[in-house]
């Protein structure tokens, strides 16, 4: 996948939006206000996304194109190597996967009122 069409899955989640946190270049993409993916647009060959820690652990020794992710919590979070060999479609269950744990995480309240975020299958 390249930049923009990542781009564009990630907005078509419920709820989704971009916004740019840090500096100029990172841009992230959140849920009712946390950041489940972030990619940096002078550098688009790594793509940030938020993942379980057991399945984390599982895809980084099964594809060489996923590593614990530099500057987060490496327990949380992978790098997805956007040159390798990767599936597109592993990509966006990648994404998906990431949007579902943010809205795991939301408080019940918060869910209640958005029904829409829970739809969203890994």
């Amino acid at each position: 996948m390249n930049v923009e069409s990542i781009r564009e899955y990630c907005l078509s989640l419920p709820c989704a939006e971009e916004y740019f946190p840090f500096d100029e270049t990172t841009l992230a993409f959140r849920v009712l206000g946390r950041i489940f993916a972030m990619i940096d647009l002078d550098d688009t060959k790594w793509f940030v996304l938020k993942c379980e820690p057991e399945r984390a652990l599982q895809l980084r020794e099964e594809h060489a194109e996923i590593s614990a992710a530099w500057h987060m919590n490496k327990k949380h979070w992978n790098q997805i190597d956007l040159y390798g060999h990767l599936s597109d479609e592993l990509v966006r269950t990648l994404i998906r996967h990431s949007y579902s744990q943010v809205v795991k995480k939301l408080t019940r309240k918060v869910r209640d009122e958005h029904p829409q975020v829970i739809a969203v299958q890994e």
